[in-house]
């Protein structure tokens, strides 16, 4: 009798433990003290390596090129001949570097990971506004590759997602209010006319670059700019429907830049499956303005949530715990969001900001409205303009960046060049929950899957006492990330519901892969067993 009661209250115990009761505000840990290049831009890859890369005319960067190599661009505007890196490949496992060639420029670009893996970028300045790079992750090393005139029309400012097909569509950049494709099929090499950009343009000060583009499980777009919405059908060039514009009409996009994520997928075998997005943080209108001539309004501190699947959607507003522009909302493998960087006055652009918000801010979607919020800990290290976030395997979220100055400036200016690259534990990383957190022990990392396949994945929770609570697999597409945008981010909720006990601390939990590339795009993703809100480490599945 005695061994039940204490049985039962180590259960009692352990299920009052979890990230959202945990007195745990997470942990900083500094990575690297100068990796060189400023993290303008983003992107983890199935290597478990993140490829990073700013601009190219600026002048010299902090990390030379390796064994004499040069870039030599009589286009560029700052440095023709240029012995340093713009770009560099940060390997999370050694926490090590190495430089990377560009050799046009990349500066406010986009991209996303493409079927195989590798890195498609898009865009950039000057004279690499029309050009495609290609970084192949071989386990050797290598480079980038570059596709001159690859591009339609110039693309600086643009957004990308990954669409059912493979294909990336590329979407705006500044003064092109239309789209195309990468690759290009059948020869086409067409722009498309999108005069929803035209129609969410404020003169003079844009606040629809960046736009935030989801892929709907219908398969089309939900596409928002500046304070406005609509469902995009883009194989016929139609709007399919107009959402409300966002209560109190302020811009949330660049430069009065907010975030915004889909919210993760879940009940993904059902008739109708229910679809979200979150948009939180910006700027009040006229703040850019006032922001030039030295004047640095307060960030917004709303967030507006909407069910874009129900036949009559609106916005429901909710209040974050600080104002906040130039955030970054990171999808983390439990399901919470993760706001993450940014200012809590002034607007995106050269020293546009003041007031940096050093605290990260927890979102529960799941949570009563009132009680999703929380304050995390904060860094010490301001994270403004050019600023970046992104999700590794074992759940840290590695951030870098922040540069509001023309050219790399470390002295005499508000707020210099940031070179220093810091990982962010979140609560459900604390000690306390190691006895929590389950171990994937098959299918092997790097496993290759189909679309609707079944599959076990087999797992142990060694320090629970064979005490099981709560069991989710969760699947996260690593996303493209820059200027507070995370392109094609994506998490789905695969399974939990059918687990089989194996005895010794091991248990199966069947899981189905989604049915079709309009849920789940092919590719590579991050797959996590979820333990009472604690994840595994992740492994990397491909959906062929």
């Amino acid at each position: 009798m005695l061994l039940q009661i204490l049985q039962l209250a180590q259960i009692l115990l352990l299920t009052s433990l979890s990230p959202s009761r945990a007195d745990d505000g997470g942990r900083w840990h500094l990575l690297q003290n100068d990796i060189g290049v400023l993290p303008m831009h983003m992107q983890l890859l199935h290597s478990d390596r993140v490829v990073i890369f700013d601009r190219t005319d600026f002048g010299t960067s902090n990390l030379p090129l390796p064994d004499g190599k040069c870039r030599m661009d009589p286009d560029d505007v700052a440095l023709k001949l240029d012995c340093t890196a713009h770009s560099l490949e940060y390997d999370v496992a050694s926490n090590s570097f190495r430089p990377l060639m560009v050799q046009t420029d990349v500066w406010c670009s986009a991209g996303a990971a493409v079927t195989d893996g590798t890195l498609v970028q898009t865009g950039g300045f000057n004279d690499g506004d029309r050009r495609v790079r290609i970084f192949k992750p071989y386990p050797n090393g290598s480079d980038w590759e570059e596709i001159p005139l690859a591009l339609t029309v110039r693309r600086w400012y643009p957004t990308n997602q990954i669409l059912p097909d493979g294909r990336q569509i590329v979407i705006g950049g500044r003064r092109q209010f239309n789209y195309e494709f990468f690759p290009k099929t059948g020869g086409a090499s067409k722009a498309y006319s999108f005069p929803f950009l035209v129609e969410t343009n404020d003169p003079l000060i844009e606040n629809n670059l960046y736009p935030f583009v989801f892929l709907n499980v219908d398969g089309n777009l939900f596409v928002f700019a500046n304070n406005r919405s609509i469902l995009f059908d883009y194989a016929r060039n139609e709007v399919l429907k107009t959402f409300p514009a966002i209560p109190g009409g302020d811009p949330r996009c660049y430069p009065s830049t907010g975030s915004a994520a889909l919210l993760p997928l879940r009940n993904l075998q059902a008739a109708t499956i229910e679809v979200e997005v979150l948009v939180c943080g910006g700027a009040p209108k006229g703040s850019f303005t006032k922001a030039v001539n030295r004047t640095f309004v307060r960030a917004l501190n709303t967030c507006a949530r909407i069910k874009i699947t129900d036949p009559k959607p609106e916005w429901v507003m909710e209040t974050m715990p600080v104002g906040r522009v130039m955030g970054d909302m990171v999808l983390l493998p439990n399901g919470d969001i993760l706001i993450i960087n940014g200012a809590g006055a002034g607007t995106a652009g050269w020293d546009n900001a003041r007031d940096p918000v050093l605290n990260p801010v927890l979102y529960r979607p799941k949570d009563s409205p009132g009680s999703r919020f929380r304050l995390l800990n904060p860094s010490t290290i301001p994270r403004l303009y050019h600023s970046t976030a992104v999700l590794l395997r074992d759940g840290r979220v590695l951030v870098g960046g922040s540069n509001p100055n023309a050219y790399y400036n470390f002295t005499n200016v508000p707020f210099p060049t940031e070179l220093r690259l810091e990982a962010f534990s979140p609560p459900y990383l604390a000690p306390e929950f190691e006895n929590l957190r389950p171990k994937i022990l098959s299918p092997s990392s790097q496993t290759t899957v189909r679309h609707a396949q079944q599959l076990a994945v087999r797992f142990n929770v060694t320090g629970d006492g064979a005490t099981l609570g709560t069991v989710e697999v969760t699947m996260v597409a690593p996303p493209f990330n820059t200027h507070s945008f995370s392109m094609s981010q994506r998490l789905l909720v695969i399974g939990g519901e059918n687990v089989t006990d194996l005895g010794y601390d091991t248990w199966d939990v069947h899981i189905s892969i989604p049915g079709s590339g309009t849920i789940a795009p092919s590719g590579y993703y991050l797959l996590f067993v979820v333990h009472r809100e604690i994840p595994s480490n992740g492994i990397w599945i491909r959906i062929a």
